[in-house]
């Protein structure tokens, strides 16, 4: 009963991820709601089992560098090619 909006949560953004391929951006922000998802998932089950939340503060740590190092990723690729599209890449050029 607990669990199934964040199972919900993860599904739309797994969907999101799969389909919508066009634009960097898009693509960060569906992962970083599967992480908001996975992280309200946690919370729940170490709440309801009294389960201690230092793993979670571990955890919010690396998802906070993933996201950091995405959002790095996205300007490197602005100021190289000019947008975020994913089909103005030239993956043949050095």
């Amino acid at each position: 009963m607990y669990f199934t909006l964040p199972l919900i949560m993860f599904v739309c953004g797994l969907l999101v991820f799969s389909f919508n391929y066009y634009h960097f951006l898009i693509t960060l922000l569906s992962l970083e709601y599967i992480v908001l998802s996975l992280f309200l998932l946690f919370f729940i089950y170490f709440i309801l089992n009294l389960f201690d939340l230092y793993i979670i503060m571990l955890m919010l740590t690396f998802w906070v560098c993933e996201a950091v190092l995405g959002l790095s990723l996205l300007v490197n690729l602005i100021r190289g090619y000019g947008n975020d599209c994913f089909s103005s890449f030239n993956l043949l050029q050095c």
